[in-house]
């Protein structure tokens, strides 16, 4: 049986924000964690090692996988910030017109530095992130 690799931990996210070796990504980190922490409303929260997750939904696909995930998120790595937000609705892409400098992959937005994006939309992409996830999954907290 699968199991889930990134579940929530009770690990420190200001211990894993002090042991991210750039001083830039550090700060941006920082940044970014009051910023969702606002915007959402939800405490910060380790996901696996490195993911700082904000709320939670439970997920079950039609294929009977099924999981747990945080309804937005952020990773300081080392060559990009990686940001998570839903995937599947078109607001996304609307929004991400707007954002400014970034790169995207199917659930991620990567950016350099959070000078690069447009903080009014990326507080955008939280609220639609959020909503689409507890609309779309009712229990979602």
């Amino acid at each position: 049986m699968y199991e889930q690799k990134t579940k929530e931990t009770d690990n420190s996210v200001i211990e894993f924000i002090e042991n991210v070796s750039s001083l830039a990504k550090r700060e941006d980190a920082y940044n970014l964690l009051d910023l969702f922490s606002e915007t959402t409303g939800f405490p910060p929260k380790m996901w696996g090692p490195s993911i700082i997750g904000f709320g939670s939904y439970h997920y079950k696909y039609a294929t009977g996988h099924e999981g747990d995930a945080p309804l937005v998120g952020f990773s300081p790595r080392k060559a990009k910030i990686s940001l998570y937000f839903a995937t599947g609705d078109t607001e996304r892409e609307a929004l991400l017109e707007q954002f400014g400098k970034h790169t995207a992959g199917k659930g991620c937005v990567y950016i350099n530095k959070v000078a690069d994006i447009n903080a009014d939309i990326l507080k955008a992409l939280i609220h639609q992130s959020v909503q689409f996830l507890q609309k779309t999954y009712p229990t979602a907290e």
